[in-house]
């Protein structure tokens, strides 16, 4: 488990060219001036960190110690309705921390080191657009009762963004303008320069919770689930919304007691404000072979509960990637236990979505 300030010590930075004429960008560089700067054409191609399943000796070291920058290209917005009505244009990719389970290393090398783009006024203002033209919410749905809502953090966490640059008070900042619309991002890290953020109800935050004991194993370089239980709280009367994600739900003898535990602590931490506005996703185990085979090479043992072929199978994602998710026929019911199991300790926690 680490801090926010354990996570990173910048002492190289790969940068596209172009990135030094933002000011975001030249911000960033100046935060960090005697790392070394490399420049390349592009952040999606960098042979020293792509496909970089061969370096998973220094898959932490490297995820401490390098940080990229460039510029966002596409600024479309895709239509979600899990979490999200849309998938805002990343503003990051990547992430410090190291969760042996992430779904993200499989798109952009397997370290996969936080990558900030430093045009976000360009990002800001693709949203504030998108937003104005759908007008309304037409009625209320199981994602807002009253606003679309925007995920602003698909592949990464602000939380630990937020400790380099102000590209995420510059998304609170925007969604404060928006009456129609709020922000939308989950995190494994309490950060709590974001409680100065001021952010009137427009964004909401999404702490990822689960037993600790097992977060321990797999949950690598996060804060402690008390940490982020106890600060819910306080980022309610800082003014977010704030949920939380039951994800991922591992499957392993005792989970059920396990995760019963876990909500009688939240539920005897919470207080009454914080438990009137709290909603929740949970989203069972999702694994990938090719994932599995590096962890072997650097976290076998969090592969005794993530990989598990006898409750198991193959699955193809909606977006044609190749991974395994807990059997048809079973994890149907294993969710409605953990509802059930949910709704026995904290009634007034509604689930938005479950998958």
């Amino acid at each position: 488990m680490a801090t926010i300030g354990d996570l990173l010590d910048v002492t190289t930075i790969y940068h596209e060219p172009a990135v030094e004429t933002f000011p975001r960008g030249r911000e960033i560089l100046a935060r960090y001036p005697d790392a070394t700067r490399i420049a390349v054409p592009s952040h999606w191609n960098i042979p020293a960190l792509h496909g970089n399943e061969g370096s998973v000796e220094d898959w932490v070291r490297i995820k401490r110690s390098t940080l990229v920058l460039g510029v966002k290209k596409g600024l479309t917005m895709r239509p979600n309705g899990r979490s999200a009505h849309f998938i805002a244009p990343s503003t990051s990719n990547g992430c410090a921390m190291a969760c042996a389970y992430c779904y993200v290393p499989r798109r952009k090398g397997f370290s996969n080191p936080i990558s900030l783009f430093v045009n976000v006024e360009a990002a800001c203002a693709a949203i504030a657009r998108h937003a104005t033209r759908q007008g309304a919410l037409p009625e209320p749905d199981t994602i807002d009762p009253a606003a679309w809502v925007y995920d602003i953090g698909e592949n990464g966490d602000l939380s630990v963004d937020a400790a380099i640059c102000d590209n995420v008070r510059d998304l609170v900042a925007l969604f404060r303008t928006l009456p129609n619309a709020k922000g939308s991002f989950a995190t494994k890290a309490v950060n709590r320069d974001l409680l100065a953020y001021d952010p009137q109800g427009r964004t909401r935050i999404r702490f990822s919770l689960m037993p600790a004991r097992i977060a321990k194993v797999v949950d690598v370089r996060t804060s402690p689930i008390a940490e982020r239980i106890a600060a819910i709280d306080d980022f309610v009367a800082a003014g977010y919304e704030v949920h939380v994600n039951f994800s991922p739900v591992i499957l392993y003898e005792g989970w059920e007691a396990d995760w019963r535990a876990l909500f009688q602590e939240i539920d005897g931490t919470l207080s009454a404000a914080a438990k009137a506005q709290l909603k929740c996703e949970i989203i069972l185990l999702t694994h990938n072979a090719g994932l599995h085979a590096v962890n072997l090479g650097w976290h076998p043992r969090a592969e005794d509960l993530l990989w598990r072929p006898d409750i198991q199978e193959a699955k193809v994602s909606e977006g044609g990637g190749a991974n395994v998710r807990y059997r048809a026929g079973w994890k149907g019911r294993w969710l409605a236990r953990f509802k059930a199991v949910l709704d026995e300790t904290m009634p007034y926690c509604t689930v938005r979505y479950a998958f």
